[in-house]
């Protein structure tokens, strides 16, 4: 049987804010973290989505942060927007239990209110891009940071976020508690946690049992540039639960949704040239069933943890091995059931069939009818001109 967070160090307010959302029993990954968190140990945690980890960050950090001072005392840094919002929405009702303040800043929205909001808050909740712009143009100040998290770090890192991370890590103060919770602890992430942590506590924490992904079945279907979208709208009007389509562009987000209207069929976009206000809106309306499809780019997808989305499709394949497990993981969630599809074109069998092979998929690329073709190259002889 877990401990309770009273049992753990969580101080009374903070129980009783937690108790006021039913939240009573810690998951696995906070149960871990806690001790030594709360005694002020740097802390490297591979945890994924839906783990608890949010609660096993923030309650150190609420608990550690000071109410006083005009600065920043703690730091949260994700790599998006709606993974900002909504970590500062898990934190809010611990942090008033403390009287403490938080806010936010990322990119797509106006500048001046959130720098106001930033510079009277005890903890921030940041995006690298928006907080390096911050920085740079000396609009606010980290030198009261006492606890660093990076949220999410192997995503921050394949987004190419390294040098605004680098930047900002600079500026915090190395007398400071660093907690960096990641999918992965490999390769940039070590480095990572090598170069800003020190004599950190390490664990691994699993989804707990009703979180864990169900089965998910991987198809691959052949098509042409000419019949496309025709598949798309075949599949799209098969399903009857929530589809999450995926293109490797903004504008191929748009496109395809205005060609999508044109088959009847209810699509929303979502990409980084939105304002976050349209991004929540489309958001709300997929996840809410009342637009069942959602076009999206990988940037756009990060961090998004809906239970219902029954079906993934890669309208484009995803450019390498870890862009499908996360687009794919999309679905399946929570123990349920659900399909990644793959849409190839021709001159896209190669790629595809490489990446299937890697991932263990060989067998349902080849029930497709689809091969290995060897891509084309260039002939190096050079063509004379006609005299």
């Amino acid at each position: 049987m877990s401990q309770s967070f009273q049992a753990l160090g969580v101080s009374a307010p903070v129980v009783r804010a937690l108790a006021a959302r039913n939240i009573h029993q810690p998951f696995a990954v906070q149960e871990l973290v806690l001790p030594d968190a709360l005694g002020g140990l740097d802390i490297l945690a591979e945890a994924p989505t839906g783990s608890g980890k949010t609660l096993a960050f923030g309650l150190p950090l609420v608990e550690r942060t000071a109410g006083t001072g005009a600065q920043p005392a703690a730091l949260v840094l994700v790599p998006t927007r709606e993974l900002a919002t909504q970590v500062a929405a898990d934190l809010r009702p611990l942090a008033e239990a403390k009287g403490l303040r938080v806010a936010t800043v990322y990119g797509g929205v106006s500048l001046g209110p959130q720098v106001k909001k930033a510079r009277g808050a005890h903890v921030l909740v940041a995006t690298p891009g928006r907080l390096n712009d911050l920085l740079e143009q000396r609009l606010i100040k980290l030198d009261a940071v006492r606890t660093l998290v990076l949220d999410e770090a192997d995503r921050m890192l394949d987004m190419g976020f390294k040098p605004q991370v680098d930047r900002i890590l600079r500026t915090v103060p190395t007398n400071r508690q660093t907690m960096l919770f990641s999918a992965t602890l490999d390769g940039g992430v070590a480095e990572l946690a090598r170069a800003y942590t020190s004599n950190a506590s390490r664990f691994r924490a699993e989804l707990p049992s009703d979180r864990r992904p169900g089965t998910i079945e991987h198809t691959f279907v052949p098509v042409t540039t000419e019949g496309k979208l025709d598949r798309l709208v075949e599949h799209l009007n098969a399903e009857r639960g929530l589809a999450l389509v995926f293109v490797r562009t903004k504008h191929g987000a748009d496109k395809l949704v205005r060609k999508l209207a044109r088959e009847d069929v209810a699509a929303v976009a979502m990409h980084g040239n939105l304002s976050q206000n349209q991004r929540e809106r489309a958001l709300a309306r997929f996840e809410s069933g009342k637009v069942p499809t959602l076009v999206a780019t990988d940037v756009a997808a990060r961090g998004l943890d809906i239970d219902d989305i029954t079906h993934v499709i890669n309208f484009d394949p995803p450019h390498g091995d870890e862009d499908y497990v996360h687009r794919v993981g999309r679905t399946g969630r929570a123990g349920r059931s659900g399909t990644g599809v793959t849409f190839v074109l021709p001159e896209q069998q190669h790629d595809v069939a490489r990446l299937a092979e890697r991932l263990g998929h060989s067998e349902q690329f080849a029930a497709a009818g689809l091969t290995p073709t060897k891509p084309r190259t260039q002939s190096r002889q050079r063509r004379r001109r006609p005299r």
